[in-house]
Order: structure tokens, then sequence, then C-alpha cells
């Protein structure tokens, strides 16, 4: 993680779980002078575009106060939703036995995309099984990964 994320994750994360939601993750892309900023809040009753909204404006007195991106930025916030992206060995671990899409950063063993089933977490490694073949992805080489959907 890096240096800003891990910022912005101890500065949003304690205002979004002291509104009684969980910050699921927060992701940070810098696309030149506009950048977005994404927090995922989730909750046991789910989330609807009310606590969406009472959680940004939140974050955006927070923001404006302590200005920690100094290029101009969206805020977004936003439910993981069923295909939740996964930032944590603990969210890795609570999804075992689901289907995942993984991107790396670079490439690992020729290739940077895997689909398959998640299998595990060992030590720092998340566990795919992705064409009949398992492999130990290193957690710090994980660009983005999603859960795929089921629908039964």
């Amino acid at each position: 993680m890096s240096s800003k994320l891990e910022q912005l994750q101890a500065l949003l994360a304690p205002v979004v779980e002291a509104l009684g939601y969980q910050c699921w993750g927060i992701e940070f892309l810098s696309q030149g002078r506009h950048s977005l900023l994404r927090v995922y809040i989730d909750h046991v009753d789910g989330i609807l575009i009310d606590d969406c909204e009472k959680v940004s404006r939140q974050l955006s007195g927070v923001l404006d106060v302590e200005d920690p991106i100094s290029s101009d930025y969206t805020l977004e916030v936003s439910s993981p939703g069923m295909d939740r992206p996964l930032f944590t060995v603990e969210q890795y671990v609570a999804h075992v036995g689901e289907q995942v899409k993984i991107k790396l950063r670079s490439p690992f063993e020729g290739r940077r995309n895997f689909q398959g089933l998640l299998r595990g977490v060992e030590e720092q490694d998340v566990v795919v099984l992705a064409d009949d073949h398992e492999y130990l992805l290193p957690i710090d080489m994980i660009d983005k990964a999603n859960i795929i959907p089921r629908f039964e």
C-alpha cells in the first residue's frame, strides 16, 4: 500500500467507523491533474444511497480541513457491491471458496491476470486455482482483486 493510501486510510477510516459503517477499502486513482478518491463502505444491513451521502458529507468536511490531496479530485463513496473489491488479508480469508478476478502490478509466471477459485491465504500469498494450476500470488503484487458474483 502506498504511503498516500496509508495516510488516507488513517485519516478516513475512523470517520467512517464513527458513523457506524465499516470502511471496506479506499482507492486513490491519480489521473493527471484530476484524481479520484473512492471510499467503499459496508454495513450488516446493506448500504443505501442515503448512507453514501451521509458518509460523503462527513468525509468532505475532514478532507477540506486536513487537505491531504494537493491536486483536484472527486470523492466517491460507494458500497462494495456484489463484485466487491478485496483489499486486506482478512477480506481474502473471509471469501475463500469464491471465484475471483485478480490483476497484478507486474507479471508473475508470465501473466498479470488470473481468474479462478480463491483457495486461501498462506502468510502474505493469496492462493488461487486458475486453469487447473494453483498459484501463490504475493498480496503486495496485487493491483486489483474482485469477487465474481454468483447468480443462483
